[in-house]
């Protein structure tokens, strides 16, 4: 299983090679590598679900105002936040999942992917390695292994989520087998069914790319 799932990293990564922000086959770009389609300023999960209809459409304009001119694309096909606005999350929600997505990060560079609205995958410069379940508790939270390339080049993410359960490969390297996600927001609780991915801000340049999801 090692050997085809390091095969298909490489081969992933020679397609991005020739066409960035295309799918390999059986995903669907999640960003289009365009612009903000499908994307939207960060609405905390928990926030969201107490507000109206109504309140929810206000929050999110101010959020989107606030938010969005921080997110640019550049003419090569990259997802660039400026370090100063606040996170970024899909429009959609979803529920089981395999996504794949580039990042780089500078140095002493953190931020991480929320998953369903709740934090997160860790991505960040620190000697324990990128990948790991941060905020868990009882389960694991760190990665079995450093896989993270050397800061300032790409890293690649494949992140499978069914259930509370996530899978982590980075880099081809498996760091996170099958370890079961908590939620954040209230510990005495699973995670939610379904919520947003979401890109985190944490007061730092990064960059995403090739953002792709398969839902399971």
């Amino acid at each position: 299983m090692k050997r085809t799932l390091l095969s298909f990293v490489v081969a992933a990564a020679g397609l991005y090679a020739q066409a960035n922000n295309t799918p390999p086959a059986g995903y669907k770009a999640l960003w289009n590598g365009k612009d903000l389609t499908g994307w939207q300023g960060l609405v905390e999960y928990p926030e969201r679900a107490k507000l109206t209809k109504d309140q929810f459409a206000a929050k999110q304009k101010e959020a989107n105002e606030k938010y969005l001119p921080h997110w640019t694309v550049t003419p090569e096909g990259v997802l660039h936040y400026d370090g100063k606005g606040q996170s970024l999350q899909t429009a959609k929600d979803y529920k089981d999942f395999d996504l794949l997505v580039d990042w780089k990060i500078g140095p002493a560079g953190d931020t991480g992917i929320y998953l369903r609205g709740a934090p997160q995958v860790q991505i960040w410069d620190r000697a324990v390695g990128s990948g790991g379940l941060y905020n868990n508790k009882k389960n694991p939270k760190d990665p079995t292994k450093k896989a993270d390339k050397p800061v300032g080049e790409w890293n690649t993410f494949r992140i499978v989520m069914k259930g509370e359960k996530v899978s982590v490969w980075l880099n081809g390297e498996l760091v996170v087998d099958n370890v079961t996600m908590e939620n954040y927001w209230n510990y005495a609780e699973p995670i939610p069914a379904a919520g947003p991915i979401e890109l985190q801000h944490h007061g730092n340049p990064i960059e995403f790319r090739n953002i792709y999801i398969k839902e399971l």
